[in-house]
């Protein structure tokens, strides 16, 4: 899938009369051809979001120019806080994964059909049971296993192949292991974790086992950003899926990696996209 030329503009500001003819009018001023724009505003707080992709065929600013131009018309007028992304430079991605392969094959499958415009310089695994699925695809592998080892050693040695590799995402396709505070504050609203939701009462290995011997009658994916709490940071995406008594436990496990794949395929399309914005513990997610 070809790249598109373009820019994204995200913003988040306090809301104020004026704030979307200030930055079509600046955008305008040099040049822009307007592509897309999507606007949020959230009432609790009085803030304002926006997302503007425009065409850089005629647009007269580079990075610097811009970050100078705009916050001197626009940005510091309005209190904003705005980054600028290019569709036209991929974004260089990690994957982290265990045993469970399904998400990880999902993965692979959507970048080699041009469905995720993105870089993969690596997976990352504490087991071997990945490595036949990366050789497939031509990506590096790094196994780097737990048992018996120093944890901050070996998550040093992952963050040094990340960086080696300008890692700009990590995602946890079903990674096993539970980062330190250390490692995720490196990466803040980089890393992407997927889980099972919906079946709160059922932690631990064997998740759909438990729920299975409940009778539940909804289960479910999530797909949110990494903080140092486990599993409570800013949720970008869920899918859940109906079960009955006819559902046996092969069932929910199936419907369950289904809705793993879909709800994490979706919110990395979506990081890749530039379509995310964080704001406290929730997100921006733009159409």
């Amino acid at each position: 899938m070809a790249l598109r030329n373009s820019a994204i503009l995200l913003i988040n500001c306090p809301d104020a009369k004026g704030l979307v003819a200030s930055v079509s009018g600046f955008l305008f001023k040099h040049g822009a051809n307007i592509l897309s724009t999507d606007e949020h505003r959230d009432d609790a707080s009085d803030q304002f979001f926006m997302r503007l992709e425009w065409d850089l065929a005629d647009f007269g600013l580079g990075p610097e120019e811009f970050a100078r131009e705009f916050n001197a018309d626009v940005g510091l007028r309005f209190r904003m806080q705005w980054r600028l992304e290019y569709s036209n430079r991929p974004l260089r991605v990690a994957i982290f994964v265990s045993k469970y392969l399904h998400c990880l094959a999902d993965l692979l499958h959507r970048h080699k059909t041009g469905e995720m415009p993105a870089e993969i310089k690596l997976i990352i695994s504490n087991h071997e049971d990945a490595r036949p699925e990366a050789g497939f695809y031509g990506i590096p592998y790094l196994y780097t296993p737990f048992e018996g080892g120093d944890k901050l050693k070996i998550e040093a040695a992952q963050m040094e192949a990340l960086e080696r590799n300008s890692v700009d995402l990590i995602v946890l396709a079903r990674y096993m292991q539970v980062l330190s505070p250390a490692f995720v504050a490196r990466y803040p609203g980089r890393i992407i974790n997927v889980h099972h939701s919906f079946l709160p009462a059922f932690s631990g290995a064997k998740p759909y086992h438990a729920a299975f011997a409940r009778g539940v009658k909804l289960i479910g994916a999530t797909a949110h950003y990494v903080t140092e709490i486990l599993d409570d940071g800013p949720i970008i995406d869920q899918e859940v899926s109906r079960v009955s008594h006819r559902d046996q436990l092969d069932d929910l496990i199936q419907k369950g990696r289904d809705a793993e794949r879909l709800v994490l395929s979706r919110a990395v399309r979506w990081h890749l996209d530039h379509r995310i914005l964080l704001y406290g513990s929730k997100t921006v997610v733009f159409d």
